[in-house]
């Protein structure tokens, strides 16, 4: 696991098609999840006069990260927050605008690495899956606590998991004998509850589960949902934003928002389209573009991936 822990994905990509953007004089970049830095990294080293400003909710990260980034000095600021806070960490560093915005969404490297964070369902470990430790509550919570009906609703909604009503009355079962601890015992479950035929396809069967207490314990589609918004409005007219997503429920957040800033706001019919209805983006990506097998074949993780991009073309018109 080690070999692909420090590859970031798609960088060459990322970089690229950031660069218009940040090879402006003064311009600041925001790396919205550090991770272990090797995106960020990349960007002091290209644009050797922007300013970086990274964020992420994991301390440890935040400390590794440090280390690899103390090197460039002031130039990079690290921050701990979560990624839907971007408009008030730049506020407090009195940033009113950013050229470049980069998200590279989902659980990172180091935190998949980590057995004892109960991310990986291939490795028995406690039951957490927090990507900041030091708040929320833990997928064991999770399993051992919410109402059988709002299980399903996760494990449908988050995991797509067809079969969430089997698993999930298995593990109503299963926690009036024993609360659920560590990740073997709810794989091994899990395994036990579906249908031939289910465990056929797809992988390991607990993938879509994992999956889906994840983001709920992290409230990661909620973040999305305000980060990518509030990301594009602190874009400079001519700024980037590139974001990395890995399932189809946050691509389909970002693919939204930004088709909604390329769009036309007018009604139907105007001969002229007066400025306050003009598209405030313009699309860097036709569709989402994926890692190539070259890259893939380099770094597993890399293959799920779906970068999508966007230029700011335009202020907010009042």
């Amino acid at each position: 696991m080690s070999n692909d822990r420090h590859v970031p994905v798609m960088l060459q990509r990322c970089l690229d098609m950031l660069a218009p953007a940040l090879e402006r004089p003064g311009a600041v970049v925001v790396d919205c999840t550090l991770g272990l830095g090797g995106h960020s990294e990349a960007l002091l080293q290209r644009f050797p006069e922007v300013r970086l400003v990274a964020l992420d909710r994991d301390k440890e990260a935040l400390r590794l990260s440090g280390e690899r980034l103390a090197p460039y000095g002031e130039r990079a600021t690290l921050v701990h927050a979560v990624y839907d806070e971007l408009p008030e960490v730049l506020d407090r560093l009195g940033i009113p605008k950013v050229d470049g915005v980069l998200f590279d969404l989902g659980v990172s490297s180091m935190q998949l690495d980590e057995a004892d964070r109960g991310f990986a369902y291939a490795q028995d470990a406690p039951l957490d899956m927090r990507m900041d430790q030091s708040t929320g509550i833990s997928a064991a919570e999770v399993l051992n606590t919410y109402p059988a009906g709002e299980l399903v609703r996760i494990l449908r909604a988050y995991g797509e998991e067809k079969q969430a009503k089997r698993i999930v009355s298995a593990i109503v079962r299963e926690r009036e004998k024993e609360p659920f601890s560590n990740s073997a015992r709810l794989v091994e479950l899990i395994r036990d509850s579906l249908p031939q035929a289910a465990k056929r396809t797809g992988g390991n069967p607990a993938k879509r589960t994992f999956q889906a207490l994840r983001i709920e314990v992290n409230r990661e589609l909620e973040a999305v949902e305000n980060a990518i918004p509030a990301a594009v409005k602190a874009l400079a007219v001519g700024g980037r934003v590139a974001v990395l997503s890995y399932q189809s429920l946050e691509d389909r957040i970002v693919k939204q928002v930004f088709a909604a800033g390329a769009a036309t706001t007018a009604p139907p019919g105007l001969p002229v389209v007066p400025e306050k209805y003009q598209p405030r983006l313009q699309l860097l990506t036709r569709g989402a573009e994926l890692p190539t097998e070259e890259e893939v074949a380099e770094n597993r993780r890399a293959a799920p991936a779906r970068l999508r991009g966007a230029q700011r073309i335009r202020e907010d018109v009042l």
